[in-house]
């Protein structure tokens, strides 16, 4: 059993902490939401009433949180938790944040002798609940090697990336095909339904076919075609547009700074911005499927 301070239990944060006290682990966790810290406890967790309070006497800190901002403030800030771990102390981070910052977070915290690494995460709300999430870490091997205690409760498949900050590399490169797949998920199922077909039956004959893809076969964007996914729930208990969006702006930064080429990329981008600043960002990303509906005359 393992001491696991967590902060940030959005989401994907409560069901992980949830599934590492059931995999035996003592876990104290804190989060801004009251509500959050309340079903945290009804699943076994103890609760504190800060980070750093979450973060006493932990042998591992794991962290979930929105943005670049929000880490490097726990962190690096004036009450940050650099100043407070121990040297024997694992830091995890889960968040989706830009690879410069995890390096800046990462290599402030291995000065002080606290070993770091990012672990962004793939799988959703779906597979947090379920502890089938895919880690996708990156730091020194034996830092993910120790990490797989407390990561394994939480996941089916753990991924070292390489070095510091290649975690997240990685993880916008996943969410950017995410993001690519299910925009031409929604447009070939919108292109059907227009002509009028029958949205379950495309969907089972495109899954048999070449354009099978996980966003058809497992998420699929039409409501009333798969029960469990949030598009039978009105787009709500998923992965937000706005955080898709983000997501989608660091692969583009990434992109820019490297000089690669990603014009669907860019062009998917746009579109979530575009669905976002029409009011839907706290919708499951693939509420898409409502923005390429076809306008009949």
């Amino acid at each position: 059993m393992a001491t696991v301070g967590f902060i940030g239990l959005g989401n994907m944060g409560g069901p992980m902490a949830a599934n590492l006290v059931k995999g035996g682990h003592q876990v104290t966790v804190f989060d801004l939401s009251a509500a959050a810290l309340t079903a945290a406890a009804a699943a076994g967790c103890a609760t504190a009433s800060s980070a750093s309070q979450a973060a006493e006497q932990a042998e591992f800190v794991i962290t979930m949180l929105p943005a670049d901002a929000h880490v490097k403030g726990v962190y690096l800030g004036e009450q940050g938790l650099i100043n407070q771990l121990p040297e024997n102390t694992l830091v995890i981070d889960c968040s989706t944040i830009s690879s410069a910052t995890a390096v800046e977070v990462g290599t402030a915290l291995q000065q002080r002798g606290i070993e770091f690494i990012d672990a962004p995460v793939s799988g959703g709300v779906g597979g947090a609940k379920a502890g089938t999430l895919t880690f996708i870490c990156g730091g020194s091997e034996a830092a993910v090697t120790r990490a797989q205690a407390v990561l394994q409760p939480m996941g089916k498949n753990i991924f070292r990336a390489g070095e510091l900050g290649a975690g997240q590399i990685a993880k916008i490169c996943n969410n950017m095909l995410l993001s690519v797949l299910m925009v031409g998920t929604s447009e070939a199922l919108q292109l059907g339904i227009a002509h009028g077909l029958d949205a379950a039956v495309l969907s089972e004959i495109m899954s048999k076919s070449s354009g099978s893809n996980w966003t058809l076969d497992v998420y699929n964007p039409c409501p009333g075609v798969m029960d469990n996914v949030p598009s039978s729930h009105d787009y709500q208990g998923g992965f937000l547009v706005d955080l898709m969006s983000k997501d989608l702006g660091l692969a583009q930064q990434a992109a820019l700074a490297s000089g690669a080429a990603t014009p669907m990329g860019a062009l998917t981008h746009n579109l979530y911005r575009s669905w976002s600043q029409l009011g839907h960002g706290r919708e499951d990303f693939s509420s898409i499927f409502n923005f390429v509906k076809a306008n009949k005359k």
